[in-house]
């Protein structure tokens, strides 16, 4: 078995390297991961013994060879595909573990040069993924780091990947893929104030505990690079699960309390405003929001601007609240 690894970001993958080593894998990587993981004291093939070319035009062509991508797209069950590798000494690769050029990362910095950011443009990574989730029949494609663990588990406990984990891998590595090019494309198009085309990015943050009605699935989603969303920088301190419900009134509640720079209060349910006050303090605001409708007010969610206090706290609790968000709690609060 073979595993090819081609990464920018070496975080874990030491480890995951290692672990592949251990039940067997042949390493074989390309320029810095061969030289980091050679560092770890594991074992490497060096790509360019397979090419027999050394990297070129300044890191630009490394993987592009028959060597590699045919060793990655061979079919293993079609006579024709294992006669050509034979012909050309040409061995399978059984996993791909690659992680793209920071692309974002660099392109977003204040006062980067185009041709900095232009070479962060990576080639050779998405062919070399797009390749083996074609082929995920017969090879695993790993583009995520967070990956390394599941995949070393089940390696360790079935002896190879499931058809079925290949699958989700390529449907990952697409999304990857995918993204990658988004991102690339929406930078080449930012002098366009309306471009012709927009991409946009989402990956799953959250499971939902079930969706606008308990017989449905729900999940929450953010869109890539997003810095701000519903649920970035967002505590959950107890509680159930949240709900496809609970996250609709909590958009609409929070849009809602932006427009407010007084102690605020808004009391949202099945995503309809029933009670918005300002005051001079949170716990009047609370009240006066509450007194707008009570009755609508039953299972709602409450937003508010300020720390919630002991006192405050206290009142929320004779209400029954689907979720209650602030910026903080004080002692005793909670």
């Amino acid at each position: 078995m073979r595993a090819l690894i081609s990464v920018y970001d070496k975080a874990g993958v030491g480890e995951f390297a290692a672990g592949l080593t251990a039940l067997g894998y042949e390493l074989v990587a390309s320029g810095g991961t061969a030289a980091f993981l050679e560092e770890q004291g594991l074992p490497v093939t060096r790509v360019e013994s397979l090419t027999g070319f050394t990297e070129m035009l300044g890191h630009r062509v490394v993987t592009l060879h028959p060597a590699v991508h045919g060793g990655i797209l061979a079919r293993r069950d079609v006579p024709g595909d294992l006669a050509d590798l034979a012909e050309h000494e040409i061995e399978p690769i059984d996993l791909v573990v690659v992680n793209l050029y920071p692309f974002t990362e660099v392109a977003s910095r204040h006062g980067v040069k185009e041709e900095e950011a232009v070479e962060m443009i990576d080639i050779g990574g998405p062919a070399l993924l797009r390749a083996a989730a074609k082929n995920f029949a017969h090879v695993g494609a790993v583009a995520r780091p967070e990956r390394y663990e599941p995949v070393l588990a089940e390696l360790r406990e079935q002896g190879e990947l499931s058809l079925e984990t290949r699958r989700s891998l390529a449907a990952e590595t697409f999304v990857v893929t995918a993204a990658y090019e988004s991102a690339i494309a929406q930078w080449f198009s930012d002098r366009e104030a309306f471009p012709e085309g927009l991409i946009p990015t989402f990956w799953k943050d959250r499971d939902l505990a079930y969706g606008e009605n308990p017989h449905q699935r729900a999940a929450y989603y953010a869109e890539a690079g997003a810095r701000r969303h519903l649920l970035s920088r967002v505590e959950q301190l107890h509680g159930k699960e949240l709900s496809y419900n609970n996250l609709n009134d909590l958009s609409a509640a929070r849009l809602l309390l932006e427009e407010f720079t007084l102690p605020a209060c808004v009391v949202v349910k099945h995503a309809n405003p029933c009670g918005v006050a300002v005051a001079g303090g949170i716990e009047e605001a609370y009240s006066r929001a509450l007194g707008s409708d009570p009755v609508s007010a039953y299972g709602g969610v409450v937003v508010l601007n300020r720390p919630v206090d002991a006192s405050l706290s206290a009142q929320l609790a004779e209400q029954l609240v689907e979720v209650r968000f602030a910026p903080g709690s004080e002692d005793g609060a909670l």
